[in-house]
């Protein structure tokens, strides 16, 4: 009788990458309730997690609306920055002589702080979905840019000039080869810019909002009902944790060609 052993599932391999970070995660909250108990630490300055989770449990209903609210920002806003990125990268890699010119404004306008601009936005756009996802757009399509753009200029030579010689022109060359090239490099971008947009939503939301999960943090604050400040927190965290692996799941279906996914490490 012959057998033939089978590989790992990849479920099992994913259990297995995952239990060191949820080990340390569980160890650093046990250390921290205990070092509650132990320093007697008022709630209203560090809740303990037990006290955070039980803030969760109970306000459960208002964190929920609040990150739909959230999430709706961050996608719109995501989405726009992606698209404004990646064109801003294409017309910079087209045409060289306007691209020039554009790229150090880009790079100048990435270094206005985005923090000063949330109230501008306000003013002009009012308290609703505008300024915030506005404000997204503004913090995070640079590194989609700058990614796709590096992908864009990264091409090699002699393939740029084996098209040209049978007779592709800079738009065949563009859609034939540099779009293709650079997609892991937009990927990665994108990774960068989905975190930024999490943080672009709740700065826009402290600059001036009725709903969502900053809004939450900044009322809560206020009141010193520093556990319910931390549960809010928790959740953007875990949103952006979602947004982040949504973005790595939409890499592993679009590029899977991409060099990274051939290193059996991360099969």
């Amino acid at each position: 009788m012959i057998t033939t052993a089978l590989p790992a599932p990849k479920v099992s391999r994913a259990v297995i990458d995952v239990a060191p970070a949820i080990l340390l995660g569980l160890a650093c909250l046990l250390l921290w309730e205990g070092a509650i108990w132990l320093f007697k630490v008022e709630p209203f300055v560090l809740p303990a997690p037990s006290a955070i989770a039980l803030v969760m449990v109970d306000q459960y209903q208002s964190l929920a609306a609040a990150a739909l609210v959230t999430a709706e920002e961050i996608l719109i806003g995501f989405a726009l920055s992606a698209v404004t990125g990646a064109l801003v990268a294409v017309v910079i890699a087209r045409f060289e002589t306007f691209g020039r010119a554009l790229y150090p404004l880009i790079v100048l306008f990435q270094n206005v702080p985005k923090v000063a601009l949330a109230p501008i936005f306000i003013l002009w756009f009012g308290y609703d979905l505008a300024p915030k996802v506005l404000l997204i757009v503004v913090i995070a399509f640079f590194p989609v840019a700058i990614g796709m753009l590096s992908g864009l200029q990264s091409v090699d030579p002699s393939l740029v000039s084996l098209m040209r010689s049978v007779g592709a022109g800079p738009g065949t060359i563009l859609k034939r080869v540099r779009l293709p090239h650079a997609l892991p490099q937009l990927m990665a971008g994108l990774k960068v810019a989905v975190t930024l947009s999490v943080i672009g939503a709740i700065v826009g939301e402290f600059a001036g909002a009725s709903a969502g999960l900053g809004y939450i943090i900044q009322f809560a604050s206020t009141q010193l009902e520093t556990a319910l400040v931390f549960a809010a927190i928790l959740v953007v965290s875990i949103l952006g944790l979602a947004f982040y692996y949504v973005v790595e799941l939409a890499e592993r279906l679009l590029i899977p060609w991409a060099p990274k996914f051939d290193d059996p490490g991360n099969r």
